[in-house]
């Protein structure tokens, strides 16, 4: 299938063009290698993502789809560690494509990578279980250090992104019984990861192995039914 370029006027000014294809490259390198697919209808943007990603050693991009149908066909074969996925995308919605890969294979992490800022559709995001949200104009270093955040159990976000999701708890702090359902150690991790913290720095300041933060969250995750630490987040600041 020939990639779709989107309808619409203007050159985008995201990422520089790269030539080439995306696919697997040996490298010797001493550190683990973060597997990275790309879902992105405009062939200029997905390029110059491929491009950033195959500078950086410690990644590879194993993968990268122009709509909704390659993106669910083809990433269950491959399971990259993380996902760059646009919003309004061909063949559907990069929303809807993030809740139907979570919830078959939650160790797959999301990052959306788009131009919405819209308060509702980055909750729709993070509910179908996204663990990070990025602007398009963000810089090319920002976007590398939201794949290294999150493949550490961090949840990136752009900073206007982050101030709207404050925001919206200082506005509105519904009650939910769910919550009260954890045990207090439970809340000790919630506390943690809601202030920005990776697993293994939860594990240090608790004084508990990284395997028994990840125990915690599953437990947390059934509680609150949830499928991401973001999600739970949410939740429990929204408590």
């Amino acid at each position: 299938m020939p990639d779709r370029e989107p309808s619409g006027t203007g050159n985008p000014r995201y990422f520089p063009i790269a030539i080439g294809r995306c696919r697997p490259e040996r490298r010797r390198v001493t550190t683990p290698i973060t597997r990275v697919s790309i879902v992105e209808d405009h062939r200029a943007t997905r390029e110059g993502l491929i491009k950033l990603i195959r500078h950086v050693p410690e990644l590879v991009c194993v993968g990268a789809y122009g709509n909704v149908e390659q993106a669910e066909q083809e990433i269950p074969q491959h399971l990259p560690d993380v996902v760059l996925m646009d919003i309004n995308l061909a063949g559907g919605s990069g929303i809807k494509c993030v809740a139907k890969l979570k919830q078959a294979h939650p160790q797959v992490e999301f990052v959306m990578l788009t131009t919405y800022d819209d308060t509702d559709m980055i909750f729709s995001a993070l509910r179908a279980g996204a663990s990070g949200y990025l602007l398009k104009r963000a810089a090319p270093d920002e976007l590398l250090a939201a794949i290294t955040e999150v493949r550490k159990g961090g949840s990136p976000m752009s900073m206007e992104i982050a101030r709207r999701v404050v925001s919206h708890f200082h506005e509105v702090r519904k009650p939910a019984g769910e919550i009260e359902t954890l045990s207090k150690r439970e809340r000790e991790v919630l506390d943690h990861l809601s202030q920005g913290l990776a697993y293994k720095q939860i594990a240090d300041q608790l004084g508990i192995s990284a395997n028994t933060v990840h125990n915690h969250l599953r437990k947390i995750y059934v509680k609150l039914r949830v499928q991401s630490g973001t999600e739970a987040v949410i939740k429990f600041l929204g408590h």
